[in-house]
């Protein structure tokens, strides 16, 4: 993850032992190294979680939270251990639907997550986790939830570890929540991360359409070719569902021609949509249905691709606006 040319570069929080002065609600950070300074931060946001009668959970790597556990004894009874609450465990619009849910049944009526992350193993990987942590602080503002994520120097990459004051509201500095200085609202900061090209875009596409004469066209061709590229049928058939949506987008809301581009070297599949449009979509539209629960309204297309590719990215570029959709392929 590089960072745009002028964005600056903030103090990244180092915790010290002790109890951490939680005051502040909401969504904070604290970069760490290994076990001591991982307990250092944690135990004590989790033990306040439990005090105050809060859901406390976990999304954490297994080993991670069988440390935690271990040291809360018998309190890790009342701790749920849910990766599903992070992009470990589901994919961003179903992490932030599910934190939401949780929170809203919560006999407090507050959710508390402590979550380390790891995002995967590739920079599309990083990509994807540092937009889902900036479109949080946006799409659950109102949500009753405390997300305390802990980046751990030891097990992520420097440039993912370098986003975290801008992606963060809080930061966990000596043991309390403060202010992160260099914060950026998501509206601002998602537009200028890089995002560069797949690797395997390079090859030769398997699909190459320009000004293609209707959608139905467009979509036969899209289930034509992942017919062939996709040997899992469950995942074909949700990859076809949500291209489907971004070129019924493109055709009605774009402006034609509209053209079509797809990538596989058999274990990653990218599919890129273009209209000849010059407008931007909102860098956080697909995070959460565009009319809510009303799903009658649609504005489910930007939706459904966050939910069943692993990426979704928005390019403007001198030939329009560009939606870009990757993922990894599942064996037969």
């Amino acid at each position: 993850m590089d960072r745009a040319a002028d964005e600056p570069r903030a103090p990244l929080p180092h915790p010290r032992s002790g109890a951490a002065s939680l005051v502040l609600p909401g969504h904070a950070a604290a970069v760490v190294r290994g076990e001591a300074d991982l307990l250092a931060v944690a135990l004590p946001f989790l033990d306040a979680g439990l005090r105050a009668g809060d859901v406390v959970a976990l999304a954490c790597p297994p080993d991670v939270t069988a440390l935690l556990c271990g040291e809360l004894g018998e309190r890790a009874r009342k701790v749920r251990d849910d990766p599903a609450l992070s992009l470990m465990g589901a994919r961003a619009p179903d992490a932030l639907a599910r934190a939401r849910w949780t929170a809203e049944r919560a006999d407090s009526g507050r959710l508390r997550i402590l979550s380390l992350q790891d995002f995967g193993p590739t920079p599309a990987d990083w990509r994807e986790g540092v937009r889902f942590e900036s479109a949080a602080n946006r799409v659950m503002q109102d949500a009753p939830v405390d997300r305390l994520c802990l980046y751990d120097r030891s097990r992520l990459p420097a440039a993912v570890v370098e986003t975290v004051a801008a992606t963060h509201p809080h930061l966990v500095v000596d043991g309390a929540w403060t202010p992160s200085p260099a914060y950026r609202d998501p509206a601002e900061y998602l537009p200028r991360l890089p995002w560069p090209r797949e690797p395997v875009e390079d090859t030769a596409p398997v699909l190459a359409l320009d000004d293609v004469p209707t959608l139905v066209t467009l979509r036969h061709e899209l289930g034509r070719v992942l017919a062939a590229q996709v040997p899992a049928r469950d995942q074909r058939e949700d990859l076809h569902l949500a291209a489907a949506e971004i070129a019924a987008n493109a055709f009605r809301h774009g402006v034609r021609p509209v053209s079509a581009r797809m990538w596989t070297d058999g274990e990653r599949l990218v599919c890129a949509i273009t209209d000849s449009g010059r407008s931007f979509a909102d860098p956080l539209a697909g995070f959460r249905p565009a009319h809510g629960a009303d799903l009658g309204r649609g504005g489910m297309g930007l939706w459904l691709a966050r939910k069943l590719w692993d990426s979704v990215d928005l390019l403007p570029g001198p030939d329009g606006l560009t939606v870009r959709l990757s993922t990894r392929l599942h064996p037969a």
